[in-house]
């Protein structure tokens, strides 16, 4: 018995593995085509950058000239800069005020939509509106909107008795005034991102919890809440990432100005590289923010595991 035990381990070990069936190759071919045109997208226009902005960084260039070795003295630089200490603190200040703004008024309006109100896809197209138009075009129609005599929202402001103030010159209101415009223009994405999850959610669990007899706020918190969160995690990663960014509406509507109260950091880094011609400099501080935006994205997924529940 031993000796036949010990044949057939002998013969399961030596025995030949059978070739994948080709079914299995197709499969796997098929997929890697669809795969490899965002692939090449990515190596091209995220990858590539990335190293090569980590290349620049380290040397002396003004695109007109031939690069010279800095090795870190770009990255030297940043420490005794105010400019660029005070473009970050504008960013994150923006960031901090314009991300949460947004994802209320996305989940509001998704909510509200979510009532079965009638001609809804009317409605969701309107409102998603603002998001597909280009952000020059908008900022434009902000500008005249915040003329501070003759301007839309000091008019309002002033039939409630409220003297509006120069909105896009004023120290104190310049950044606030590009956030609610920001928040105009992005809403639409997580309204839509919102109703989606919200519509995928069973109803036998609000049904379950109006025969508990369960408040509308509790429905909201023990419901709505945890089975949105995926959803409500999606768009605020890519609402954190995207205000990081932000660079249009400040360069239209302000210019950085008054002085550098809404100077952000794409803006100095663009400055610094195309209008200085500081190549290296602009690099290192691109290389900042993009370190920035990886640690901030890791420690959101970090989190995740605890905020975010999947319905498996």
């Amino acid at each position: 018995m031993a000796i036949d035990t010990a044949e057939r381990t002998a013969t399961k070990t030596t025995a030949p593995q059978q070739p994948a069936p080709r079914w299995r190759n197709r499969e796997s071919l098929t997929a890697w085509l669809f795969i490899l045109p965002s692939l090449i997208g990515f190596l091209i226009f995220t990858a590539g950058p990335v190293v090569a902005a980590g290349v620049i960084s380290l040397l002396n260039w003004n695109l007109f000239s031939p690069p010279q070795w800095a090795g870190l003295r770009n990255f030297a630089r940043l420490g005794p800069d105010p400019t660029f200490w005070s473009a970050l603190g504008n960013t994150a200040y923006f960031t901090l005020l314009s991300v949460p703004l947004t994802i209320v008024v996305s989940l509001a309006l998704a909510l509200l939509l979510n009532q079965g109100l009638r001609r809804v896809a009317v409605f969701r197209s309107l409102l998603l509106l603002p998001y597909a138009t280009i952000t020059v075009a908008v900022a434009f129609v902000w500008i005249w909107l915040y003329i501070p005599h003759d301007g839309l929202v000091n008019a309002v402001l002033g039939l409630i008795g409220i003297d509006g103030p120069a909105w896009l010159i004023s120290d104190g209101w310049a950044m606030p005034a590009l956030i609610l415009m920001s928040v105009w223009k992005s809403f639409g994405f997580g309204m839509v991102v919102f109703l989606a999850g919200l519509q995928a959610i069973p109803q036998q669990l609000y049904e379950a919890a109006r025969v508990d007899g369960t408040s509308p706020w509790q429905t909201f918190r023990n419901i709505t809440l945890p089975m949105l969160s995926p959803a409500l995690f999606f768009v605020i990663v890519t609402s954190i990432i995207g205000s990081f960014q932000v660079f249009d509406q400040a360069l239209i509507m302000t210019n950085g100005g008054p002085g550098t109260r809404t100077t952000t950091l794409v803006m100095y880094i663009y400055r610094t590289g195309f209008e200085n011609y500081d190549q290296g400099y602009a690099a290192a501080q691109s290389l900042v923010l993009f370190g920035f935006i990886v640690l901030i994205t890791a420690a959101q997924f970090t989190f995740q595991r605890r905020l975010v529940h999947y319905d498996n």
